[in-house]
């Protein structure tokens, strides 16, 4: 009992006696003791690099596309699911219309997975398929009813400053193409893809009063017809 009673008081002496050197162990924020009980003090964090401006996201198409002589709309995206074993597949398709206003103008319909890779598709299809239609003073030569479907799309020429008075897919048809004035009138579905279609064909239909005289035979004047 006395030896264990002497090596208790050992052992407490020699925790109170000082470190070698006459030095504490130097403590310090987060840093560890060293030799010789000098502790290292923690290192500082970094100050941040200032951040650059930062630039903002991608911007969205201004309809003006990769061409700058290009307006591209994009008309309609509709999204369809396909039931499947462990889900739903989704598929998107898009329709859009380009045109470079100086009467050139192309529609299509295009599909994916995705919807940016369906509007890609659907612009490059349609710059493919672009086809002349006929503008007269930023309206068209004459009346027409343009069929597709259960979709008519009615259209007459305007005075100028009347400007496009026409539906979201008829509109974006005709500005694209450069019709300033026209009157419009949907006198059938409204499904977007029929009254698009409709609307191509109308323009497709339409004559200047030169061409309907050339194939007549007689001149403009016998036709009647007046020169814008």
């Amino acid at each position: 009992m006395a030896d264990n009673e002497k090596k208790q008081e050992t052992t407490a002496e020699a925790e109170k006696t000082p470190a070698a050197g006459g030095e504490a162990p130097a403590q310090s924020g987060g840093g560890r003791a060293g030799p010789g009980g000098r502790g290292r003090g923690g290192q500082g964090g970094r100050g941040g690099k200032g951040g650059k401006g930062g630039k903002g996201g991608k911007k969205r198409d201004d309809r003006r596309g990769r061409d700058s002589d290009m307006v591209e709309n994009v008309i309609f995206i509709n999204r369809v699911s396909k039931v499947v074993k462990g889900g739903r597949r989704f598929s998107f398709s898009a329709l859009v219309a380009v045109g470079d206003q100086k009467g050139n103008i192309g529609v299509s319909l295009a599909k994916a997975n995705e919807v940016a890779e369906a509007i890609r598709k659907a612009f490059e299809r349609a710059k493919r398929n672009m086809v002349k239609v006929p503008i007269e003073n930023g309206t068209i030569p004459h009346d027409i009813v343009g069929e597709w479907g259960a979709g008519r799309v009615l259209m007459r020429p305007a005075a100028p400053g009347t400007g496009v008075i026409a539906g979201g897919p008829v509109r974006a048809v005709l500005e694209a193409a450069g019709v300033t004035d026209v009157l419009t009138k949907s006198l059938g579905t409204n499904n977007p893809i029929n009254v698009v279609r409709a609307t191509m064909n109308g323009l497709e239909e339409l004559v200047t009063a030169e061409q309907a005289a050339e194939e007549r035979g007689i001149s403009v004047e016998t036709l009647g017809a007046h020169r814008g």
